[in-house]
């Protein structure tokens, strides 16, 4: 019954958010939340934000009606957290808050939540065991992890919200993914924690998916930061929760695979701002959907090769837990057959990845480039282009091509 219970909250949110996303964007315009076509921005047309006001009814509803309430994991104080990181979405929306604000913002919906019990005291490493977090006096070093955790994911997902349909439709895949995984995670003493975070991932995915609806391109609503900033907390809680506070020996992996395109665009960006003295907030055209679009990729074919690696990743979560390679529970014995299996995804998934992210990139506009410079000059060296290709992909200052 307790699979039902994530069905039921997941068409609850769909239909609920969906239902909500044009009246939202009505009211973001009659107050003036509305994003313009920019430089930096792939809008096309004046478009309505708080797309993500209808995500929170969807799924703080399907929450409170279907998510188990448990002495671990209050539901109370992750729908009052969801509450407060969308408020500040909203004002973000509408007044553009200073980063340190919605930085504060971000942190105090993270102790709201991990003050309800969404928190860290240890966790399991592969081929280590179990490893509890020190304290030092009152301070312990779980709970400031999991706050600093879930402010991570926040701001990984409202980074990738910047093409129409990408933010919502990774949502959708992870929080599929992450209710599958803590069903088959619900063991021992935390199983029914385990099972509240399946049901409010499938809750998550369910409302992501009603607002894609709207969001998919051309866009008629964005979700804006109330619902990037939402969805990001929701898959964070979802990830403590169902995976990293069980005792498994890939609850450590889990998230990270299948949050791996957020994080890894995050991780680019904030890396590209620091190596050439920007701020790490700062806004620029480096994330990968604003690299695809300069090299000539179309909005839907990118969110397509984004959601195809996202699937890849979260199939491959699925996988190191529901293929036998081990026995899944300590002294781990390994099954040599299943385990080459195993090995192999995990090896062509790295090398899918590797090719999205650097090969498909290089050598696509490396091609664009070569016919560019040689239409100028038949002349223009092999090692021209190469400095060139080189150059724009260092800096991302060049213009958009395709």
């Amino acid at each position: 019954m307790r699979y039902w219970h994530a069905v039921f909250a997941f068409l609850l949110a769909l239909a609920v958010t969906g239902t909500l996303t044009p009246i939202a964007g009505r009211i973001a315009r009659r107050y003036g939340a509305v994003v313009r076509p920019t430089e930096r921005g792939l809008a096309q047309t004046d478009t309505p934000l708080l797309g993500g006001l209808a995500i929170l009814v969807g799924v703080v509803l399907a929450a409170l009606l279907w998510v188990p309430d448990t002495p671990l994991t209050h539901v109370s104080a992750i729908v009052i957290g969801a509450c407060v990181i969308a408020l500040v979405g909203v004002i973000d929306d509408l007044v553009d808050l200073h980063p340190a604000v919605k930085l504060l913002g971000q942190i105090a919906a993270a102790v709201i939540v991990v003050a309800g019990g969404v928190k860290l005291t240890s966790i399991v490493l592969p081929f280590v065991g179990q490893l509890a977090f020190p304290r030092a006096g009152p301070l312990h070093a779980g709970p400031i992890l999991s706050v600093i955790f879930l402010v991570g994911v926040m701001n990984a997902v409202n980074f990738s919200d910047g093409i129409d349909g990408l933010a919502a439709g990774l949502c959708v895949i992870d929080g599929v993914a992450f209710s599958v995984l803590a069903f088959d995670l619900a063991r021992g003493p935390t199983a029914i924690a385990v099972v509240a975070a399946a049901t409010l991932a499938a809750a998550t995915a369910g409302g992501a998916l009603g607002f894609l609806i709207h969001n998919f391109h051309p866009a008629s609503v964005f979700m804006g930061d109330s619902g990037s900033n939402l969805l990001g907390y929701l898959l964070g809680v979802t990830a403590i929760q169902g995976s990293l506070k069980t005792q498994a020996v890939i609850a450590l992996v889990v998230p990270l695979v299948i949050l791996a395109v957020p994080f890894l665009d995050t991780a680019f960006v904030v890396a590209k701002r620091l190596k050439y003295g920007y701020k790490p907030w700062s806004a620029d055209m480096n994330h990968f959907h604003h690299r695809m679009a300069r090299i000539g990729f179309s909005q839907r074919r990118t969110v397509a090769y984004l959601y195809g690696w996202t699937l890849m990743l979260a199939g491959v979560a699925v996988a190191l837990r529901v293929i036998p390679y081990h026995d899944h529970r300590p002294p781990y014995h390994y099954h040599l057959g299943w385990a080459l299996l195993m090995a192999a995804i995990c090896l062509l998934a790295l090398a899918a990845s590797v090719y999205l992210v650097y090969v498909l990139e290089i050598f696509k506009l490396k091609h664009i480039r070569a016919r560019q410079l040689r239409t100028q000059d038949p002349h223009t060296s092999e090692h021209e282009i190469d400095e060139r290709v080189r150059h724009d992909l260092e800096t991302g200052e060049f213009e958009r091509v395709g």
